[in-house]
């Protein structure tokens, strides 16, 4: 077994294990950290399967003179990916903290419950008169 397809299994474990992590964690920084984790079994995967042996990295001039070179492109995509990536953390973490600042906690429930409770006292003062209130 080649170490390209030890990589790219160890890749999907690791989106996999990104992916059940986000199902199962109430955490929001534990999720933030579990999309990193699958965004880098993503990007890992690509890379690992766009490498194989006897391939020159187009680096240099000339190197059709020299045999076979690996396409660019994916390399180019993945380091479009890995910015995307940087910039959707950069906004997680944005929202973590402003969730952190307003609800005091970093559960997905209690930040849930509070809230509803909120959109409920919305209602209850624009919508309904003292006496009809929950």
């Amino acid at each position: 077994m080649e170490i390209y397809n030890i990589v790219a299994i160890a890749s999907i474990g690791m989106f996999f294990l990104g992916f059940f992590g986000i199902i199962t964690t109430n955490n929001i920084i534990k999720s933030v950290i579990f999309i990193v984790l699958m965004e880098t079994g993503v990007i890992m995967f690509f890379l690992s399967v766009g490498v194989s042996a006897g391939i020159l990295p187009p680096i240099a001039d000339h190197l059709y003179e020299y045999g076979n070179i690996a396409d660019p492109l994916p390399s180019a995509l993945m380091i479009t990916a890995i910015v995307i990536g940087l910039s959707v953390t950069a906004i997680n973490i944005t929202m973590l903290m402003t969730l952190l600042r307003k609800y005091r906690t970093a559960d997905w429930d209690k930040v849930k419950n509070a809230v509803l409770q909120e959109n409920i006292e919305i209602f209850e003062e624009t919508f309904l008169g003292e006496d009809e209130k929950c």
